[in-house]
């Protein structure tokens, strides 16, 4: 296949069988997000917004490009940009991977790290996050920049209604019982569900959430500190629909350690903390009792674990 940019190579991952990690019952399979030319399941998301920005002529051509990030949605929108032709500004809490900050930098984006509010290295809180958008904001009005925003951008969510939703029902070849995902801006999970409901009403939907950090599942806020970066911050999304989550499942730090490192030894794949979290999840909801015993829990392996 002969493809014009990097724009092309967003979408259509593999659907992976992991029958390695996982014997039943029941199946999971996991889209190859981490096989992104940004690394990450964020590409999508990043190509939707840029694009229909430019559309609308929010984005004009040469206008700088802001946003904050933990590092996947920052990857995404270098990817975009270069091909584009936009500079790009990120804004990082200080406490995301260094190896973060180096990719993004690598691929061209100039990166502000910002100091952490109560947060620690690696554990990066919702405080955190919202210091660093406010850095974002800032830059963007200084510099006439084109602030993405990706928490409040629907087009986030629909990209993954008309792209990651019916590839993985193409893919599989029919609907599937249930989809696990972890919600940072949510819009994976979100536009993911509405395609899979689309296609089959009865198909189990659950958010994973951290230990103690799950105010989806409506629980107070105990534990804001935790691994999964770009996940569970600890507050309910803008755009969040709650009719679309059918229970939340949580995952301990020490989980999803052990479920990365059985990724990447046992199925060669070696991902981030909230794709082993997910899988975690997935695996739990085949083990419930709540599905059939040959069900198929669909989820999604959001970025490569080169970067932690």
């Amino acid at each position: 296949m002969l493809v014009t940019s990097a724009l092309d190579l967003i979408g259509k991952t593999p659907l992976i069988t992991l029958s390695r990690a996982y014997s039943g019952p029941g199946r999971i399979v996991a889209k190859a997000e981490f096989l992104q030319p940004g690394g990450s399941v964020k590409d999508r998301a990043a190509k939707a917004i840029l694009l229909a920005a430019r559309e609308d002529c929010r984005l004009r051509p040469g206008m700088p490009v802001v946003e904050m990030t933990s590092g996947n949605m920052g990857a995404g929108l270098a990817v975009v940009c270069a091909t584009l032709n936009h500079p790009l500004v990120v804004t990082m809490s200080a406490g995301n991977s260094p190896a973060r900050a180096k990719m993004l930098e690598g691929l061209g984006a100039e990166v502000v790290l910002v100091a952490q509010v109560d947060g620690s290295p690696g554990q990066v809180t919702g405080r955190d996050v919202e210091a660093a958008a406010e850095a974002a904001r800032a830059i963007a009005d200084e510099r006439d920049g084109f602030y993405v925003d990706q928490f409040h951008a629907a087009e986030g969510i629909t990209a993954h209604e008309t792209t990651t939703g019916p590839e993985i029902l193409e893919q599989l070849g029919r609907p599937v019982d249930g989809w696990v995902a972890a919600v940072g801006t949510g819009c994976t999970f979100m536009g993911v569900a509405k395609a899979l409901k689309a296609a089959n009403s009865a198909t189990i939907c659950a958010v994973v959430e951290p230990y103690g950090c799950r105010p989806l599942a409506g629980e107070p806020v105990a534990k804001a500190r935790h691994i999964l970066q770009g996940i569970g911050y600890g507050a309910i999304p803008p755009h969040w629909d709650p009719t679309l989550m059918d229970l939340s499942l949580v995952v301990s730090d020490d989980e999803a350690e052990k479920w990365r490192r059985k990724l990447a030894i046992e199925e060669g794949l070696y991902v981030g903390y909230s794709a082993a979290a997910n899988v975690c999840a997935a695996a739990n909801l085949l083990q419930s009792g709540r599905l059939e015993a040959d069900a198929v829990v669909a989820t999604v392996l959001c970025d490569t674990g080169l970067k932690y």
